[in-house]
């Protein structure tokens, strides 16, 4: 039976040839190097290449990762808003359809510019069906707001209490809309009379021109 040849290795040797590639190395000219250094080093260039492309590639890919994430976030938020709307929809319908109703029998409740003298005369008339006596009936500057104009009356008038009381009920049930402020009484100069001062402000819609002034002052 033949044997297998017997192999001897002499490490301190080899570790001897190897450590002699690695001394006296010019830095300033690697081509010069032994094999075993001058391919490590290319190693470790190809590989130092390699680490920062790929480090670069997943500072961007995580960048785009992040906003992605931060897309998806808003994207979810606005789908499950609209989905609400949409399930809400018809209900959003007639909520829109009661709205418009009650401005609209809001706005008819609101004098035209061109109505506001009969207006004053209806007030005028309540306090006098109520045999009140009018010592003051002054209307004010008109205060144009955005969507109306205010028009404040000063008013004092004299009369028993159960009268100014309904004077007061009958201003409140005229068909445009009146409002009392800053109400006072005091005795009157006869006896059994009493003296109401206070503002009556009453409302009305703008006119073209003027809505188109205010959508004009805005510009």
């Amino acid at each position: 039976m033949a044997k297998s040849p017997n192999i001897n290795i002499d490490f301190k040797v080899l570790q001897d040839k190897l450590r002699s590639q690695f001394s006296d190395l010019d830095p300033n000219d690697p081509s010069l190097w032994p094999a075993l250094p001058r391919n490590l080093l290319l190693v470790a260039v190809c590989a130092a290449i390699i680490g920062g492309l790929w480090f670069f590639w997943l500072k961007d890919v995580d960048a785009q990762l992040l906003g992605a994430q931060a897309r998806e976030t808003e994207l979810r938020t606005t789908y499950r808003a609209k989905l609400v709307q949409a399930v809400n929809l018809d209900a959003l319908k007639k909520q829109l359809e009661q709205v418009q109703q009650y401005v609209t029998q809001l706005e008819k409740q609101l004098p035209s510019k061109a109505e506001m003298d009969a207006l004053l005369s209806d007030i005028n008339q309540a306090g006098l069906g109520r045999s009140l006596q009018f010592e003051l009936f002054r209307p004010g500057q008109v205060t144009v707001k955005q969507y109306y104009a205010e028009l404040p009356i000063s008013i004092r008038v004299t009369g028993s209490y159960h009268d100014i009381g309904l004077f007061a009920a009958d201003v409140a049930n005229l068909s445009r809309i009146v409002t009392l402020n800053n109400l006072s009484l005091a005795p009157g100069r006869d006896r059994n009379t009493l003296s109401m001062e206070g503002t009556a402000k009453t409302f009305r819609y703008l006119d073209q021109e003027e809505i188109a002034a205010q959508q004009g002052g805005k510009k």
